[in-house]
């Protein structure tokens, strides 16, 4: 066999064909998506006890992820906190810089890149599998992603930061779990709804 016929199956031999380089489609979404997280993190939160706001914040995260796929999801909600990081008033509150690595809040926001890669692929796998009950599969896919993710870091970051036990800590986030519920709520039944106009992005798998 030539060197280009072993080349050429090689890919079916590992199971999965070489990936497609990101187009500027594909760009202009994961920038679009990055201004939404931003733009829903500006919109005035709920103080609480711990110094971390009710926001809109993880709604868009789950958002990019589930419509975007994982790594484009993720991609995005990494652009936003690269952003954010760098000094740009993005986060709640209009803050921004390396700063807010010190504030109750850290845990947070560290968790939404990989929050969004996984309710990205939960959700991606489970549309391969059914094409029907796509609501449920997909609020089940960003629940699931807020308590792999976003719960045990930020109970890590409001012990590391704000000096908590774990009993507080967690006492603390289980004041989020409420509104995480209708949010994935409602990023479920958008994420229904997109599909249904643009059934080509329920088949991306990225």
């Amino acid at each position: 066999m030539s060197t280009s016929s072993a080349d050429a199956v090689a890919p079916s031999r590992r199971g999965r064909l070489p990936r497609r380089p990101w187009n500027t489609a594909d760009l202009s979404l994961i920038a679009v998506f990055a201004a939404l997280v931003a733009s829903f993190s500006l919109l005035p939160g709920v103080p609480l006890g711990a110094g971390v706001p009710i926001t809109l914040q993880t709604l868009a995260v789950m958002l990019a992820g589930i419509i975007l796929g994982p790594a484009r999801g993720a991609a995005a909600v990494a652009l936003f906190l690269a952003a954010g990081l760098a000094g740009l008033p993005v986060f709640s509150g209009f803050s921004g810089g390396l700063g807010v690595l010190a504030g109750p809040s850290a845990g947070y926001l560290l968790a939404f890149v990989p929050a969004a890669f996984v309710v990205g692929l939960l959700s991606r796998a489970a549309l391969r599998r059914s094409r029907r009950a796509r609501f449920p599969l997909l609020f089940a896919s960003a629940m699931a992603a807020s308590f792999i993710c976003v719960h045990p870091l930020g109970i890590a970051g409001l012990m590391l930061n704000a000096k908590l036990g774990f009993p507080a800590a967690l006492a603390a986030d289980m004041a989020f779990w409420p509104g995480d519920v209708l949010k994935n709520l409602l990023a479920a039944a958008v994420g229904v709804s997109v599909f249904t106009a643009f059934p080509r992005l329920a088949t991306k798998s990225r």
